[in-house]
């Protein structure tokens, strides 16, 4: 078999293989399909590694879907060649890299690779925007990378990585919220699909805690101050409750003022001090409203999470505990039915 050959059949190994994955899978993100997609590219071309970048604009960050040999990496737009790639909106190419100015080698120090050739193409969604970019480096030639010739062979696994990320995307923000950022309550339930799902467990023998929050007379902001003012109270509440959430913890935009902390790994009483933190840093906060100096507090309700009840009731059990703060006073932490 000649070269094309072994080539053909290298590709064509690489796309059965994810399409029997992909029939099979249970995962529920992209991040199966971005890793097979930087091993066609990797093949493809000849390279040693790929690698496979979404570009955050909102965060000014690229950071990796997939990579050849590496964990997952995170850095500014505004370097490396990747970012000069999207900047310039064009392909880079460098068979000279460490004489490169825009060439980071800081994982070369830190994992002791040589890299020798390196050829980015900037990645766009259906509409022609720039989302993202293929990397691949070190052409096993050792004779570095050729534009036109590489560029073609890796058109068509550009083009599907520019359709995966956009449904990536897509997916992404349909579970966040687009006033305060947070995720929404359909990516709370995606994240009990995943991260929580061990938690669910009956024997699993993790503890998880949870509690649901509401900022205390919302609607009187509104009526006084106007919608513009509420708003901002709520990105500034969102903001401050996100502020409070430590590795293990996750925040979601319930609805309206509601929102709702979930925290693993973490008991009663603990998740009682990480709501009690929220309320008094709520409280004594100085929230520019629209122009407007106002001040305002939160009630909150704390739940045990028990797996062998559902989602629903979990949030139920929180939910009557913050019943309770509002019925009792207001601007206070709830974690039990007494």
């Amino acid at each position: 078999m000649d070269d094309n050959g072994k080539l053909l059949g290298n590709i064509f190994n690489i796309t059965d293989r994810l399409y029997k994955d992909m029939c099979v899978s249970s995962r529920k993100d992209h991040a199966m399909l971005f890793y097979y997609l930087t091993e066609l590219a990797k093949t493809l071309v000849d390279a040693d590694r790929a690698s496979f970048w979404k570009w955050d604009k909102r965060k000014g960050e690229l950071w990796t879907m997939s990579a050849t040999a590496v964990d997952r990496i995170v850095m500014p737009d505004t370097t490396g060649l990747v970012g000069k790639s999207l900047r310039e909106k064009k392909t880079v190419i460098t068979n000279d890299p460490y004489s490169d100015p825009d060439f980071n080698p800081s994982i070369d120090k830190k994992t002791g690779y040589v890299t020798k050739s390196v050829l980015v193409l900037p990645v766009a969604d259906i509409n022609g925007n720039f989302i993202g970019a293929l990397q691949l480096i070190n052409k096993n030639d050792d004779k570095g990378f050729d534009e036109e010739e590489d560029g073609k062979k890796l058109s068509l696994a550009a083009l599907v990585c520019g359709i995966a990320l956009e449904s990536e995307v897509f997916l992404e923000e349909s579970h966040h919220d687009r006033l305060t950022g947070l995720k929404n309550r359909m990516g709370f339930y995606f994240d009990f699909g995943g991260k929580f799902k061990d938690y669910l467990l009956p024997d699993s023998g993790k503890t998880m805690s949870v509690f649901i929050c509401d900022i205390d007379k919302f609607k009187r902001v509104n009526d006084t101050y106007g919608h513009n003012a509420g708003d901002d109270v709520l990105v500034f509440a969102s903001q401050l409750v996100e502020s409070c959430c430590g590795e293990n913890d996750s925040v979601y935009r319930w609805g309206g003022e509601e929102f709702v902390m979930v925290m693993r790994d973490t008991d009663l009483d603990a998740a009682a001090e990480k709501a009690e933190e929220v309320r008094v840093k709520l409280m004594n906060s100085d929230i520019d409203a629209d122009g407007t100096t106002i001040r305002c507090t939160m009630s909150f309700g704390v739940a045990l999470f028990d797996p062998k009840k559902s989602i629903e009731e979990n949030i139920s059990a929180a939910d009557a505990r913050l019943y309770t703060a509002k019925e009792t006073g207001r601007n206070k932490v709830v974690k039990s039915d007494d």
